[in-house]
């Protein structure tokens, strides 16, 4: 488990007291995604919709990012309390770079990250001699696993754009996608495709992550707790009845139709994305020492991370997940 960096056990035990204490009534807390809002927020939406975050105290802004949008260094700069990681190796790697972030919640047990091919290939072992579309940020993620895991060459890769007609045009290529998004738009194109999902072979990280500065955890640790809890909570309730979330989501994103809303949360329950896994247990959004660990050793083992640079405890903290305990 995470110790923060409290240098002395007075400011601990009081850091302890206030996390356990109810947040004041109507604080303001910003939390902000990493794209456009969709289903896979649909948490977040549905406790502002049903007033959840406002029950433990909350005035909670969701900020939505997007492909152009630098989220870490909007927290850094005190536009957003917390923000959502992609994954939580990706905040490990935000803290090597010097950004003193940490995790405090990861609402999706398994990383939706996935390879999308055309229906001739049946497993990774035959993407070998494909064209692989995939984005510049799967060079510090999943990219070199993939390689080590499979055989799969860098000669093999382009740029992925984020637009999915490269991959419709030629079916001698795949493409990144997430679970719950571009395969409904490949099949709403009439291509028939098979999906390979990473975690299904090993791929270690969480996503969906509730990452905040260290100064945010030690001063706001009661906020912080509300918000873990709410969101859980809200998470919860969307899976139940996402229409509350969904009018908010399509608010803020008029691109999404309640078609692929839809099929997101289909694939969200099907797959045990929220639910599954250690959730199931202890609780939606939690985070284990165990996990956190893989994720650690797989940067480091792949020469994505320096252990020298970021110590593994700093990373990540359960003492908020542990407290909220919403089992789903």
């Amino acid at each position: 488990m995470r110790s923060f960096a409290l240098s002395l056990a007075g400011a601990a035990a009081l850091s302890l007291l206030t996390a356990a204490a109810p947040a004041q009534a109507q604080d303001k807390f910003t939390y902000m995604t990493n794209w456009y809002a969709q289903a896979e927020h649909g948490g977040f939406y549905q406790a502002v919709a049903q007033g959840i975050y406002k029950k433990h105290g909350l005035d909670v802004t969701i900020k939505m990012g997007g492909p152009q949008v630098n989220i870490t260094q909007m927290m850094a700069a005190g536009q957003a309390d917390c923000i959502m990681g992609s994954s939580d190796i990706q905040m490990m790697q935000v803290r090597e770079g010097g950004v003193p972030v940490v995790n405090v919640a990861a609402f999706f047990q398994k990383d939706p990250q996935v390879l999308i091919a055309h229906d001739d290939v049946k497993k990774f072992e035959d993407l070998k001699g494909k064209t692989l579309l995939i984005g510049a940020q799967a060079n510090r993620g999943y990219w070199p696993w993939l390689k080590a895991r499979f055989g799969l060459k860098d000669e093999q890769t382009r740029p992925y754009t984020f637009n999915i007609q490269p991959f419709v045009a030629d079916a001698n290529t795949a493409q990144q996608g997430y679970l719950t998004s571009e395969p409904y738009a490949i099949q709403k194109a009439g291509v028939k495709s098979t999906v390979l999902m990473f975690s299904d072979h090993g791929y270690p990280s969480y996503a969906v992550t509730v990452s905040c500065m260290d100064k945010t955890v030690k001063e706001r640790s009661k906020q912080v707790a509300a918000f873990v809890k709410a969101s859980a909570e809200g998470w919860k309730s969307y899976l139940a009845d996402p229409a509350p979330a969904n009018a908010l989501i399509k608010k803020d994103n008029p691109n999404m139709t309640d078609d692929q809303l839809a099929y997101s949360v289909a694939k969200l329950k099907e797959m045990g994305m929220v639910t599954g896994g250690d959730a199931a247990k202890l609780g939606i959004g939690v985070i284990t020492d165990a996990r956190a660990k893989a994720s650690y050793d797989f940067l480091v083992a792949s020469k994505l991370l320096d252990p020298a640079k970021v110590d593994l405890a700093k990373t990540y903290t359960t003492e908020f997940v542990k407290e909220a305990k919403v089992l789903p």
